[in-house]
C-alpha cells in the first residue's frame, strides 16, 4: 500500500518570535540541521515521497525542502489555520492510498515510529496514532478512507474532530519525539 507522507510547515510561529523575525523552522538544531530538515529527512527516510507544505514567501523553507527532495507545495490560504495547508496536501495527492501527517516543527519523531504508523494502516487500520506515556502525538496515518473528511476540514484543528469521532488505531510508542514540539527558543 502506498501511503504519502505530508509535511505540514506553513504555520508562522508566532510563540517562537511574536515578532516574525525568527523563522522556528530554520533554527539550529544541537545537530546543525534546521528544525525543519531534520523532522523532512525523518519522514523522507522512511517515505518514498513526500509532499512538504509552506506558506506563500517562505522561498529558503521551500528551498530548503526541495532540496532535500520533498515535493513543495504552497498553501495560499495558509493563514486560515493548519487545516488549508493539510487540505491542499491531501487534494494534491488525492489519488494514495493515504497519508502519514507530520509537523515540520516535531524534528524528533524516529523514523521507527512512522514505519510503524504506515504498517498499521496497511494492515488495514483506517487512522493511526501515537502514544507516548498515555499522551497522544504527531504524526497521525489515515487510510484513503477518511478522504472526504479530510477534504472538508477547516480552521486551526487540523484533523483533530476526525480522532475524536472515528475510530483510532493506537500505537504505543517509547518515542517522546511524538509530544516534543519546537514552539519557543527554550524548547531547542
Amino acid at each position: 500500500m502506498a501511503l504519502v507522507g505530508i509535511l505540514l510547515a506553513a504555520g508562522r510561529g508566532k510563540r517562537f518570535d511574536p515578532s516574525g523575525v525568527q523563522n522556528k523552522l530554520l533554527q539550529p538544531l544541537s545537530t546543525g540541521d534546521a528544525v525543519v530538515a531534520a523532522s523532512a529527512k525523518n519522514m523522507l527516510a522512511v517515505m518514498p515521497r513526500v509532499v512538504a507544505v509552506v506558506r506563500p514567501g517562505d522561498d529558503q523553507v521551500a528551498a530548503l525542502l526541495g532540496k532535500l527532495g520533498c515535493e513543495v507545495r504552497v498553501c495560499a490560504d495558509a493563514d486560515l489555520g493548519i487545516a488549508s495547508s493539510l487540505t491542499a496536501a491531501v487534494e494534491y495527492t488525492k489519488g494514495a492510498e493515504g497519508w502519514l501527517v507530520a509537523l515540520g516543527d516535531m524534528p524528533h519523531v524516529r523514523p521507527e515510529t512512522m514505519q510503524a504508523l504506515v504498517a498499521t494502516i496497511t494492515r488495514g487500520a483506517r487512522i493511526a496514532a501515537p502514544i507516548f506515556e498515555g499522551r497522544r502525538g504527531n504524526p497521525v496515518a489515515f487510510s484513503s478512507y477518511h478522504l472526504p473528511l479530510l477534504l472538508a476540514l477547516e480552521g486551526d484543528q487540523g484533523a483533530r474532530d476526525i480522532l475524536k469521532s472515528h475510530a483510532v488505531s493506537e500505537l504505543i510508542v517509547d518515542d517522546v519525539g511524538v509530544v516534543r514540539d519546537i514552539d519557543t527558543p527554550g524548547d531547542l
